[in-house]
């Protein structure tokens, strides 16, 4: 695991982290946070919406952004300050989400990364689009 401090990142650094939803991660996601949407869950009621089949949590999509902030850039140790989204198409279960993250601006001073987020399924539609800010570790370690 590489720690990376303000000082080792710089605008242009991009990060990425793909993966398959499945049914069970709709369920698990309910079970955990208590959003039982019929819409997420209940095919009978989501085949009356415009959607016409369930979908994903759209917080679920956004985990993905999480998983390469926390994970890959800034990476470990890092804290999150603000995260806007915008949801802009529906996730459904079989759809391959990539969550990109890029540096916009880095605050040294203020120990501050700013970064455009966004999630995009295997077809290229963009599904979610934000920003975040996020102050990276103190401490460089690397194991």
């Amino acid at each position: 695991m590489i720690i990376k401090t303000i000082k080792d990142i710089h605008v242009g650094d991009h990060a990425e982290f793909s993966k398959t939803v499945s049914e069970s991660d709709i369920y698990q996601y309910a079970g955990v946070t208590g959003d039982f949407n019929p819409a997420h869950i209940n095919e009978h009621y989501a085949a009356g919406t415009f959607f016409k089949t369930r979908i994903a949590h759209g917080m679920l999509s956004a985990g993905f952004i999480s998983n390469v902030l926390g994970n890959h850039l800034p990476g470990p140790g890092a804290v999150y300050i603000r995260q806007s989204l915008n949801f802009l198409a529906p996730v459904r279960i079989g759809d391959t989400i990539t969550a990109t993250v890029e540096v916009t601006n880095v605050l040294i001073e203020k120990n501050r990364v700013t970064l455009s987020t966004r999630c995009v399924n295997q077809d290229g539609t963009v599904v979610i689009d934000g920003e975040a800010v996020l102050s990276p570790a103190k401490k460089a370690i690397t194991d």
